[in-house]
Parts: structure tokens; sequence; C-alpha cells
């Protein structure tokens, strides 16, 4: 059972059971109106508490119901909410820790709310592209006002319960509790003083107002629009509140409902759904159970103080794990510690960061020039240059002092995590974490599991990863594992559309137009540019068959490298990132097109679209056939937090899927009969052709 019935003298208690927040799946709707009529039929009942166990009162619907015949089997949650109103005896819902979504609509239908300090209380809905959809946008203005609560239900953020009790005027919570450890008791007391009160109150009797009308819901419309680009649910949110204030009660129902069911079935709303699932399942590993025992991390090392190291570190610092910091120079470290200072600093600036957190964060980091002093620490993480050979020194110094047990990790981007443990004896210990850059904001982490990482090491660095809030993907070993390989075909992608026609900032804009954070030009200038040269070259020896354009290499050959020498497919003002067109580069490409005898035609933004976003899509089904990535879902979580994909697309699988991958293979075919593409990449990897062929979808 989902849900409990107790009697506590003449008060019922029904109290959802199912972990780990109570969702209201359909055995807990069952199991709430089976409560309602056994308290209804015992005479000695004077009264119900109705609440949730364990560390929620119910964080809302299952997601996993959503679409399935069981989110609208009977009783659905507008049944559920219909036979607490219909009670006739008092409900109270005794509210704590978690009340989100439906959990909050649940409580909405209830007679009187008791709520304890520190309850986090939401309507997040938004968040999956949809609106609240069994009474939110019709009774959380009536008892918390109309601009208190259109705010919680557009964002979706969570409030604490206190700060919602201190609102003038408020009807939300009739009670506050003491404590949260006496909240049932005195949620008991409070349902026995109710006992005889009549007629019982109902929110949907309460009114709906906003003394500006028309001007104020006019004003949230233009913010909305301003804010919520792509997402269709906010400004609906909008439109359901403002019904609330204009229509009847059961007419404002009717208007949420559709809206809702409307809005389950659009992409975006697929989209938002299958991420909040997929981020979650990221952390699943097939052959590592969940009790696997982890290894303590009490204090963590990096090795180097670069941007990538100071970054690294900082995420650390701000978990409250003491850090040492390793360099080879005093004045790099010096450096180091002053860019996580000013890092900081602009924190406080802004009021993200209290000044004393930040001496706080900043007490836990200790610096050293010598590896000896490494010798205490659970887990180091290398940050030093990508080059095996500089990363073989470094495992060769760790393996000598690091302690029995501790955990062995390299930020490598691309190089063969396998031969790096392989320079230590204990390559069970070995592990790839590739933070990504800015270290300390990105929420992505490739974890990459070597032949020989232990399954407690990978447990404990994914756990480690939920401590310093990441999101974490396992990786299996390649060259440029999951995002970077995939960036790899993207890159090249963007390089013959030069070639044929195109001006970099054309490219860019039609892939920023279709919703990418940055166009494959911008984030070359960004991460710079001798980076990828770098690579090309190392290809160039390894793969001698592999087909390149060599705009990129002509640009690094003029000393272009990018944002960080202030010139590179654009030009940018010191301070800046604006990319500013240079007719000099694009005299290059054209120089260089027409050395090549290539007569420029015109490419239409669909087609710059497609072509980079369906060469992600063809590596991605090559990566998931090897093994590489464990399921489709954790590529999209990578190119979503790692590589600025757009959300409401859902990941390059999320929406080859939307898009139909018969679809998609026709327009890989019609790329592969362009002579100045690379045929042989456009073939279909065969997992994809066999999905298509099956009539199958990647999610």
């Amino acid at each position: 059972m989902t849900a409990s019935y107790s009697v506590h003298g003449d008060v019922a208690v029904i109290t959802l059971d199912n972990p780990p927040v109570n969702g209201l799946g359909l055995a807990a709707r069952q199991g709430i109106v089976a409560g309602l009529e056994q308290a209804q039929a015992d005479a000695a009942v004077k009264a119900i508490v109705l609440t949730g166990a364990g560390k929620a009162f119910s964080g809302g619907a299952d997601i996993k119901e959503f679409g399935t015949p069981k989110a609208l089997q009977d009783p659905n949650l507008l049944s559920v909410i219909s036979a607490l109103e219909q009670s006739t005896k008092p409900v109270v819902a005794a509210v704590h820790s978690v009340a989100m979504g439906g959990g909050l609509e649940l409580s909405l239908g209830c007679h009187y709310r008791i709520a304890a300090p520190g309850a986090k209380i939401a309507l997040p809905e938004v968040k999956l592209g949809l609106i609240p959809g069994a009474g939110g946008t019709q009774r959380l203005p009536r008892v918390l006002g109309v601009e208190a609560a259109l705010n919680m239900i557009v964002s979706g953020e969570p409030v604490n319960s206190e700060m919602l009790a201190a609102l003038p005027g408020q009807k939300l919570f009739d009670r506050m509790a003491a404590s949260p450890a006496s909240l049932m008791d005195e949620a008991l007391a409070f349902a026995r003083s109710v006992a005889d009160a009549r007629p019982l109150p109902l929110v949907r009797d309460l009114p709906a107002r906003h003394p500006q009308g028309d001007a104020y819901f006019q004003f949230a419309r233009n913010m909305v629009k301003g804010m919520a680009k792509n997402f269709p649910a906010p400004a609906i949110c909008v439109d359901a509140v403002e019904a609330a204030t204009r229509k009847k009660f059961a007419d404002g129902m009717a208007y949420e409902r559709q809206h809702f069911i409307n809005l389950m079935w659009t992409s975006e709303s697929r989209a938002l759904r299958h991420l909040f699932t997929a981020e979650r399942a990221a952390s699943k590993i097939p052959d590592v159970p969940s009790d696997t025992p982890l290894r303590e991390i009490r204090k963590v090392a990096v090795i180097g103080a670069g941007t990538m190291g100071g970054g690294i570190a900082m995420n650390f610092l701000n978990a409250g794990i003491p850090v040492t910091m390793l360099e080879m120079k005093p004045e790099a470290l010096e450096r180091g510690v002053g860019v996580m200072r000013k890092n900081y600093e602009a924190q406080v600036a802004k009021k993200k960061l209290k000044a004393d957190k930040y001496e706080q964060r900043m007490a836990l980091l200790s610096t050293t020039l010598s590896y000896g002093d490494l010798k205490d620490a659970d887990l180091i993480i290398e940050a030093v240059f990508e080059e095996i050979g500089v990363k073989e020194a470094v495992f060769k110094q760790l393996d000598a002092v690091a302690k029995p047990g501790a955990i062995l990790a390299s930020n490598t981007s691309t190089l063969d995590v396998n031969k790096i443990a392989a320079f230590t004896g204990r390559p069970q210990d070995v592990v790839g974490m590739h933070f990504f850059s800015p270290a300390n904001v990105m929420k992505l982490l490739e974890v990459v599991r070597g032949e020989k990482t232990a399954k407690d090491v990978l447990a404990t660095v994914m756990a480690v990863a939920r401590k310093i809030r990441k999101t974490a993907v396992v990786a299996g070993v390649c060259d440029g594992f999951i995002g970077n390989r995939m960036i790899e075909q993207y890159g090249r992608q963007g390089g013959f559309l030069l070639d044929e026609g195109c001006t970099p900032q054309q490219v860019d804009k039609a892939v920023e137009k279709f919703g990418v954070a940055m166009g494959p030009f911008r984030m070359g200038d960004l991460a710079g540019n001798d980076i990828g040269w770098a690579i090309r070259k190392r290809r160039y020896v390894e793969k001698p068959g592999m087909k390149y354009s060599k705009t990129a290499d002509l640009l690094c050959e003029r000393g272009r490298f990018g944002q960080k020498v202030g010139k590179g497919w654009y030009d940018y003002l010191p301070g800046k990132r604006d990319a500013i067109p240079n007719a000099e580069v694009v005299a290059m490409i054209e120089e260089h097109r027409k050395a090549l005898g290539i007569a420029p035609r015109k490419i239409s933004d669909e087609e710059i679209v497609q072509r980079l976003v369906f060469s992600l899509v063809n590596e991605a089904a090559h990566i998931l056939e090897e093994g590489i990535a464990n399921k489709a879902s954790d590529i999209d979580v990578v190119y979503i937090f790692g590589y600025g994909f757009p959300v409401f697309r859902g990941g390059p699988l999320q929406y080859a899927d939307e898009f139909g991958l018969f679809n998609v293979v026709q327009a890989m075919q019609r790329f592969a009969r362009n002579p100045l593409d690379d045929a042989a990449f456009w073939q279909p990897a065969p997992l994809l052709a066999r999905l298509v062929a099956e009539g199958k979808t990647f999610n």
C-alpha cells in the first residue's frame, strides 16, 4: 500500500507512504479515497488529518504516469480532491518538508492546512512545459493573492512555508506548527478544534481578484514573453490565473484542464519531461548496484591552478570539502588563487554570496608545491596540459605518494583513460572526471569509466558529483568520450559549409536561431581555435583518409586563436565577448574557396541546422552502438548541460525522435550525395538504420 490509515482517538490519519516523495500515483490516490471512505463510515471519527511519511508531504503527480492510461484512471487527482472537498468531516492537511505540484493541489482540496516551518512549497509544472492541472491556477490565487500565486506558478520555484505564512491576508495556511517534530501533535489538536465547525470552508468558495485587473495581467504577459521565449506554458499560466479572477470556479477549472491537456502533447513539454527523467536516470549504471559501498571523501587535491583547476577546486570549497591545490611554480599558484578570489568577489558584489561565506570557503583551501603534501587526499584530480606525456609524469608521481584507496582522477577531455591508468600500479582507482569550462559554473561532469575502474570508485564519484551539484553522466573510453567526440563532427560540418558558400556569421546565426546557445564558430573562438587545430593535426596522422575543411587551419596560421587573443573567426574588444564579424576572415574563406575551384551556392538555414544537428545524431548512434554511452537519454543530458543544446528540444536524440528517424535518414542520404561533404560519414550508423527499419526511436 502507498497510503496507510490509522485512528488516534477521534481523529483518523491518512498517511501517504510512497517513497521517495510520496508521488500521487494510482495506488496512492486509491489509498486516500479508501481512507476517506473508512473515516466517513466510522461514527467515532470526528476529523481527518492527511499527511505524508518520511521526507515529504507529497512531491506531486507520478511523472512516470504522464501520457499513460494510469494518469487518467479513476480516481484521478481531480477526483481525489473532489472527495476531500465533499468529506462531511473536516480534513486537515499536515504539510511538511515538500508540498509540490499535485501535492500542493491536494492540500488545497482540504478544508484546513497546518504547515511545519521549512517546508518547500511549489507548483513546478511550468518546468515540465505544463500548467498545474488539478486546480493549482484556480485555487492558489484564492488563498495567496493573485500576484504571489502567479509568481509561484510562472517561476515554478519553491518558497519556504514560513515566508508564505508571513504574506498579508494569506489563507494558504490556517496554522504554522512550532517545529517539524511537533507538526503531527499540533495537527491532531487542530483537527479536534475544528471537528464541529460547519459549514466546512472550501478554497473554491473564496474570491480571486486583482485591483488592477486588465493592466496587471497585460504587464504579466509582457514580462513572461520576454523571459519565456520558446516555451508556451508560462504565458498560458497567466491566462489561467486571469481565468480564476474572471470566470466561475467550475469554468476556470475546465479552462485550466483543457490547456493542461493541450500542453502535455506539445513537443516542448515532451522535451522537458524527457529531460526530467533523463537527468535522474543518468546516475543509474546498469552493473553498479545502488547500494554499492562508497569510499569516504573528506579531503580533495587538485593538480593545476589554471582556469580549469581553480574552477574544479571551487566546486569542492562550495560544498565544504577541504582542497589542497598543487602547482610547480609559486607564481602560478598565486595567480590561480587570485582568479578564484576574483570569482568569489564578483559573487559577493552581485549579492549572490555573503562575505563571511566567501571567507569560509577560501579558508578550506591550502596550496603546495610538493606532491608529498597530497598523501592524505581521498580524491586527487589532475587538471594539467592535455598531452599524454604530461599526464604520464603526473600519474607516476601520484602513484608514488597517494595513500592506498585514494581515487586518482584525470580531467582529460579526449585522452585515453586506460593509458593514463596504466601509468599507475592501481588502475582500479583511476577514473576520468571531465569538468566543463568554466568548471565552477557548468553543470555537466563526464565520468569516464576505464576498463579496470572499480565499481566502488564509479559509485563514489557519482555520489561526489551530486554533492558538488553536478549532473554526472558515465562515458566509456574513446577519443573525446561522448561530448567532444560528437562536437568534432559538428565542427567538421561547419567547415564544409564555409567551403560551400556560407560565412561564419550565417552558420552561427542559423543554429542559434534554432536554439543552440552558440554556433560552431563562436564556440571555437571561446574554446580556443588552437585546441581544435591540435586535434586536427593529430587526426591528419591517425586518420589520413578523414575529410576536413582546411579553412580553420588557415585561420590558426594567422594566429587568430579566438577570444583569448582578441581575434578568431570574429574580432573581440578587450573585456567584451561580443562577436564582431571580420571582413578579412570572410575574404580568406572566399580566396580558399576560389583556390579549391568551388563555386559558392546559396545554403538555407534549414540545411545548415540539419547538417549540424544530424551530424551529432549519427555520431551519437555510433557511440550508443559501441557502448560508450549507456543510453540515449545520457547523450541528451550531455548536450543540454554541457554544450548548450536547446532545452525546449530535449537534446539531439530527443529532437531526432520528434523529427522522425526516417526523415533524419532521408536528409542524411541527401547530404551524402553532396560531393563537397563526407559521404562516408553520412552513411547511417547501424543502430540508426535498425531503429528506422523497426519503426522505433532512440528514447
